[in-house]
């Protein structure tokens, strides 16, 4: 065995670090290139930096896309910063709210004409006023959702309102949607408040165009049509069945009043139910939120059309008002009107039911549970002669009177109090008149 530790190392020598030798030719210098092989490895470094650049270029293009989508959306949202700065001044007549982490926000469908595709439904005069009331009460488990609509022609308590020109309204008894045309969203929280007592932390505003902009880009809402409608004034021709309205039908459709149901506005609050019931279905589905294509357009819509208060007026905001939301079951997204009938001197006004209607607030303000059906609750009524007052076929304070339960189940709506004994069975949830969003059939 012989040493070859003082042996130069060469092609028939091995390296002096153990390695074998390299064939001769391997590396030979070529342009460029030194013989130690130092350009290979400067190509090599240049290669690798350029792969970052544009790896990083990649990233920054992708989030610079994504930043610029989200400040876009961001910016869509109106902020309401003079409702907010009116409740402000009132903040110590407001209600309290009573249950943490229940929350309740007004959605106001405005009847505007001002505005981008508005002025075809009509001249502008203006004035506005909520089309549509809904007030959306948040359990604070975040379990439900219970939707209850205001009607517009309920005549209630009006407060001494501010004026867009500065100028003030006087505090009377007038039909609830006058509040939106005298002060805007600030009167109509207000009037909510006074006479429900239960604080409205947060609003949400929506003109015609923006309603149908939110149907279209979810496609279309499916709903069950009883009957075909033909409505001139709505611009409507649309068969009987299962139907999927685009935004120009939906929005006739949940507005139109005298060729389809009885006429009477109780009725047209069904529809819009019933069609916010299939919306909110609609969007909850897979198809929506899980595919970027559909969910993009979904919120732009979304965001173009809503005026809200400062706490909701970002992204940020209505994702933390969405998150809550999003697992909750569609049979338990409950919508229902407030109990009313025929205003007794005015069949063409109403008045709210009690004490079914103080009940149902006390309920929400309590963040105590309820329930809906679509059958009247027993006992009956005779809501069906109510309604047949305000489309003229009885005179008010005829026939029409309600019996003590006035068509809501047996309830101690006066109090709030629990039964201090464990053992005590707590009243059953009362059931109102009402629907779900669990789906729309014509079975």
């Amino acid at each position: 065995m012989s040493d070859t530790a003082g042996m130069p190392a060469g092609p028939d020598r091995p390296d002096p670090d153990g390695a074998l030798p390299e064939p001769p030719g391997t590396h030979a210098p070529g342009a460029g290139s030194s013989p130690t092989g130092e350009g290979i490895a400067r190509r090599r470094r240049r290669w690798l930096r350029w792969t970052a650049v544009g790896a990083a270029g990649v990233v920054l293009v992708a989030g610079g896309a994504g930043w610029a989508i989200y400040k876009k959306l961001d910016g869509n949202i109106t902020k309401d910063t003079d409702a907010a700065a009116e409740l402000a001044r009132y903040e110590k007549e407001r209600p309290t709210a009573l249950v943490h982490g229940a929350q309740n926000i007004l959605l106001i469908g405005s009847d505007t004409r001002a505005g981008r595709g508005n002025k075809k439904y009509g001249r502008d005069r203006g004035t506005q006023r909520s089309d549509t009331t809904i007030l959306l009460h948040l359990a604070a488990d975040r379990k439900s959702a219970t939707a209850v609509s205001i009607p517009r022609d309920v005549m209630v308590d009006l407060p001494s309102c501010r004026k867009p020109d500065g100028s003030r309204t006087r505090a009377r008894f007038a039909q609830f949607n006058w509040a939106y045309q005298a002060g805007g969203t600030a009167c109509t929280i207000r009037t909510i408040e006074k006479m429900t007592k239960i604080r409205v932390d947060h609003h949400m505003v929506v003109d015609f165009a923006g309603f149908k902009d939110m149907v279209d880009a979810v496609d279309g809402v499916q709903v069950c049509l009883r009957r075909p409608i033909n409505d001139s004034d709505a611009h409507l021709k649309i068969a009987a069945g299962m139907q999927t309205l685009n935004g120009e039908q939906a929005l006739g459709y949940v507005r139109a009043r005298k060729s389809i149901g009885n006429g009477s506005d109780t009725d047209r609050m069904d529809r819009q139910q019933q069609f916010l019931a299939a919306l909110v279905n609609k969007v909850q589905s897979n198809d929506v939120l899980l595919n970027p294509g559909k969910l993009y357009p979904v919120l732009d819509a979304a965001t173009s059309s809503l005026t809200t208060d400062p706490a909701l007026a970002s992204l940020r905001g209505l994702y933390e008002l969405v998150r809550g939301m999003r697992n909750i079951p569609t049979e338990q997204v409950q919508f229902l009107t407030v109990p009313r009938r025929s205003y007794a001197y005015d069949a063409n006004r109403d008045e709210l039911v009690q004490p079914a209607a103080s009940g149902l607030f006390s309920r929400l303000r309590t963040d105590e549970p309820l329930q809906v059906s679509p059958e009247e609750p027993e006992p009956s009524t005779g809501n069906e002669q109510a309604e047949s007052g305000r489309s003229g076929t009885s005179e008010p304070g005829g026939d029409d009177e309600y019996s003590e339960s006035d068509g809501y189940d047996e309830y101690d709506y006066e109090s709030d109090e629990k039964p201090d004994d464990p053992a005590d069975t707590p009243s059953p949830a009362p059931t109102f008149r009402g629907n779900t969003a669990a789906g729309t059939t014509c079975e």
